[in-house]
């Protein structure tokens, strides 16, 4: 067994660190929507609405099935919901 650290998860299970890159961003995004629904207090139909979606894609997002969202998906739904959207590039060590 490997005594490897990875600074997360996505480093030590995808394959290159440009996949794993994408993923963060990826998995970010659907945690900071699905936060906004629950925050907010609506149900599938309401965000499905909201987004410009249908109710069966909130319910992946909803579920985590982070292969079915592509980024470009992903930042149209949160500014559908209003949700400001930040990137930023950092050199790394």
């Amino acid at each position: 067994m490997s005594n490897e650290k990875f600074a997360s998860v996505w480093d030590a299970i995808e394959d290159t660190p440009e996949e794993a890159e994408n993923m963060k961003l990826r998995s970010g995004l659907m945690m900071a929507l699905k936060e906004h629904i629950v925050r907010v207090g609506m149900n599938q139909s309401q965000a499905a609405k909201l987004f410009g979606v249908t109710q069966p894609r909130v319910s992946d997002l909803m579920r985590g099935k982070i292969a079915l969202f592509g980024l470009d998906a992903l930042v149209n739904m949160a500014a559908s919901a209003g949700l400001h959207v930040e990137m930023r590039v950092l050199e790394t060590a």
